[in-house]
């Protein structure tokens, strides 16, 4: 199991990676979180919702992706609210009860999943979420060291040594854990490090000294990027391009959802949340949504929606995925209170109304294009059902629309397309960024790169 002092210190990269390197042994592997909260959602092939870190898992192992893999994910409606997803399926009840009742609830799908995979497959490599020192938590927890102590793991702690007080987080961690929960923990990663590791000691030994934990691994800062689980990345991507003019703006909605969709375009991204960052763009996104209206308003008052539709009538390439598509319409509508009912007009840069129906729509989508006669796939997340008005061009029927310069599709995925990708930056007239390596080729290079950083013997040898 790999655990980490802090979220976004690295958990689900490495996971990917052992996910990867015991495949690679012949074994037969398989992913397991058991909740993750996260707006960056795929669809297996079942067509069930699971969290996007444990679908590039799954790919890294070499299997099928299975709800199991995830048996609950929490996507984030607001600050205080999350849609509750079990084994796949939105679960209404379960969204209604309050945070603290739920573990009753979701245990028993948890350790049926939990066991179930141990049962079939000879590795599961777990990821916690967020910290196991939060003993504020330890009563509702059911994703950190209550899974371990259930599957008698071999826990690994990961620290992001870049942040800086990567041994203080790691010790600290250790003495809040209970006596049983340290029992499992067997060594303490340092992870996305730069520099000369000589310069480390004597720390670890310091720390294992301290725990009698060793310090199983240093790995470096990898420059290889996996498909993005959560809003971090969009935290510190923020105003990372400093180009003046020639980029992509997409819109850093609050409640914005399946950002992992955009990694194609590589630096080429801005996330913009202000009108003045739209100065030089060259094409505009709005991406998915899990509160369209919410975030209409909040488009509405940042001066960005104002932004947005001066460049569309300039003629720059506008782009709506999922929710982004129904905020470019004329009209959205919830009758049957989904994002909590009620009606709201859209920005009118593309003629096409939106209703949530009470069912969701998941499933892995393939479609021809027949603007570009490209033939094209990726997954459908959504409630909302569109229909075309006058002067829209739909393009594959109910999943993409144009209406001159302004595109909307419900396939998420769509850029990830090559031949479309390489299309969307001619209108804009950009030029195609540097060659994205295979999903594969990517987690080869990761595995690679973290086994040579692990004291692999060591790590090997806790696996029975």
């Amino acid at each position: 199991m790999l655990q980490g002092c802090t979220s976004n210190a690295g958990k689900s990269y490495l996971a990917s990676a052992l996910c990867r390197i015991l495949a690679d042994e012949g074994l037969r592997v398989a992913p397991f979180k058991a909740q993750n909260m996260s707006n960056n959602a795929g669809v297996t092939p079942a067509g069930l919702e699971m969290g996007r870190a444990q679908l590039v898992q799954a790919r890294a192992a070499r299997v099928v992706p299975d709800v199991r893999m995830n048996p609950v994910l929490l996507k984030p409606e607001a600050d205080t609210r999350s849609q509750v997803v079990l084994l796949g399926q939105a679960n209404a009840e379960l969204t209604n009860m309050p945070w603290r009742e739920r573990k009753p609830q979701l245990w028993p799908h948890v350790q049926g999943a939990l066991h179930s995979l141990m049962n079939e497959f000879d590795v599961v490599v777990i990821e916690g979420a967020g910290s196991p020192a939060e003993v504020n938590l330890r009563a509702s927890d059911i994703v950190n060291m209550r899974v371990a102590r259930e599957a008698q793991a071999a826990v690994l702690l990961a620290a992001d040594i870049d942040r800086g007080g990567a041994f203080a987080h790691l010790l600290g961690t250790w003495h809040c854990l209970i006596p049983e929960e340290r029992a499992l923990l067997k060594g303490f990663i340092l992870n996305r490090f730069r520099g000369d590791a000589s310069l480390l000691a004597p720390a670890p030994q310091w720390l294992q000294e301290q725990t009698g934990i060793p310090t199983v691994g240093v790995v470096p800062w990898l420059d290889i990027p996996l498909p993005e689980e959560d809003g971090v990345a969009v935290e510190s991507a923020a105003g990372a391009s400093q180009k003046a003019e020639g980029f992509v703006a997409v819109a850093r909605l609050p409640r914005l959802s399946n950002l992992d969709e955009f990694a194609p375009l590589g630096d080429l991204v801005r996330w913009v949340a202000h009108p003045h960052e739209l100065v030089g763009a060259r094409a505009v996104i709005l991406p998915g949504s899990k509160s369209t209206a919410a975030d209409l308003a909040w488009l509405r008052s940042s001066g960005l929606a104002g932004g947005i539709a001066r460049l569309a009538d300039q003629g720059v390439p506008v782009l709506g995925v999922c929710g982004g598509l129904q905020m470019l319409g004329t009209r959205v509508t919830d009758p049957h209170g989904v994002e909590g009912g009620g009606e709201v007009a859209g920005l009118g840069l593309l003629n096409v109304e939106t209703e949530f129906a009470p069912q969701k729509t998941t499933r892995l989508t393939r479609l021809t294009d027949t603007e570009t006669g490209f033939a094209l796939e990726g997954y459908e997340i959504h409630h909302g059902q569109t229909r075309t008005g006058l002067g829209v061009q739909e393009l594959a029927p109910g999943l993409l629309w144009r209406q001159g310069n302004v595109r909307g599709t419900y396939l998420h995925g769509l850029l990830e397309n090559p031949a479309y990708l390489e299309r969307f930056l001619k209108w804009a007239d950009l030029p195609a960024p540097a060659h994205l390596d295979s999903l594969d080729a990517r987690l080869d290079a990761i595995a690679a790169r973290v086994k040579a950083s692990l004291d692999w013997e060591y790590v090997r040898g806790l696996i029975g």
